[in-house]
């Protein structure tokens, strides 16, 4: 059964740091590239990176580059987000999803793990 198990999120100050983590299991990990998604309260869900399946390539969303870097281990199996200089507009649910690239463009999530929070306030 693939799993997917997100932590590390919590309630951080404006401008302040955090790191994501999500654990993977049921896959061949390095097979395939993975995404990280997030959701704030009342909109839908938004592409924030993805990471090809090796950690050659990464791709963010144009209001996170320069503040959030994705990364992976494939030794671990493990996928991390580093987000920085966070604004209250960074409240989300953050979910990783296991990621089928089509060329070089992330296109099918077909699994997602439970999310982890993360509170953006002073």
């Amino acid at each position: 059964e693939v799993q997917l198990v997100e932590s590390g999120g919590g309630l951080v100050q404006p401008g302040g740091s955090l790191r994501l983590s999500c654990a993977a299991s049921g896959f061949v990990f390095d097979d395939y590239g993975m995404t990280w998604v997030r959701q704030a309260p009342g909109k839908g869900p938004e592409w924030v990176a993805s990471i090809t399946f090796n950690g050659n390539r990464e791709y963010y969303a144009e209001s996170m580059k320069g503040r959030f870097t994705i990364s992976r281990d494939n030794a671990k199996n493990t996928l991390d987000l580093r987000l920085g200089s966070l604004r209250s507009d960074d409240t989300a649910i953050y979910y990783c999803a296991k990621t089928l690239f089509i060329g070089t463009v992330p296109s099918r999530f077909d699994v997602w793990g439970q999310g982890t929070q993360v509170t953006v306030s002073s």
